[in-house]
């Protein structure tokens, strides 16, 4: 019917059979979400995104052969990619950045209850971050954790080089972004409009040549570290 949004379109990529078919039904008994497809690595997550042009890709990190972190980064070069929601447990950290890094939009743990995950996947299919509450730390933890001081140093002058480029007031809007403030607080912390704001954030888009408001928020974090 005219008006009615078409259901977000699903992948699934997961080496686990039984994880594949939980979440299939899960997201398949609701109205406004349909699985398309299913893969078991990166490999074939990467032939049936190409097949079926999903809206989001919920990706697994760790799988043998092509892991999800290789997959999601090779995803995102396509001109019009899927949003990616990578799937994880608390020891794969470091994939998880890197995926984040990438542009994934956001992790789910995998313990996550049916009605959580849901709303994460109609929040990255609208373009919107997810970072789970309950791992959101031990991915900070992560990005400012122990490293060796040439690559601490490397990182930094390498986000103050690009974060260089912008005006004060995009930079307050970067940092505002790295504190996690959605638009109508960025506006009243700047005490300007938000459409003032969303001007500012696709400047910052362009400047940076980031996908999303998580890739501006660690560009912000390795920079001020």
């Amino acid at each position: 019917m005219d008006g009615e949004r078409e259901p977000v379109r699903v992948v699934i990529v997961d080496d686990e059979q039984l994880v594949r078919m939980a979440l299939r039904l899960v997201i398949d008994g609701e109205q406004d979400l349909t699985v398309v497809a299913e893969a078991a690595d990166g490999d074939a997550a990467i032939t049936v995104v190409d097949e079926q042009r999903p809206d989001v890709v919920l990706m697994d990190v760790r799988m043998p052969g092509r892991d999800g972190l290789s997959a999601t980064r090779e995803l995102l070069t396509r001109p019009a990619p899927p949003r990616v929601l990578m799937l994880t447990t608390f020891d794969s950290d470091d994939l998880v950045l890197g995926a984040l890094r990438a542009g994934a939009l956001g992790f789910v743990l995998k313990d996550t209850q049916p009605p959580q995950i849901l709303d994460a996947v109609r929040t990255v299919a609208d373009g919107n971050p997810v970072l789970s509450p309950a791992a959101t730390a031990r991915v900070i933890a992560a990005a400012t954790g122990p490293q060796s001081a040439h690559a601490r140093s490397s990182s930094r002058e390498a986000a103050r080089e690009q974060l260089s480029a912008l005006t004060e007031r995009e930079l307050e809007t970067a940092r505002a972004i790295a504190d996690g403030l959605g638009n109508p607080e960025i506006a009243q912390r700047l005490r300007i409009s938000i459409a003032t704001v969303k001007a500012h954030t696709g400047s910052l888009f362009a400047k940076l040549t980031v996908e999303n408001r998580v890739q501006i928020a660690l560009l912000v974090r390795d920079a001020e570290e």
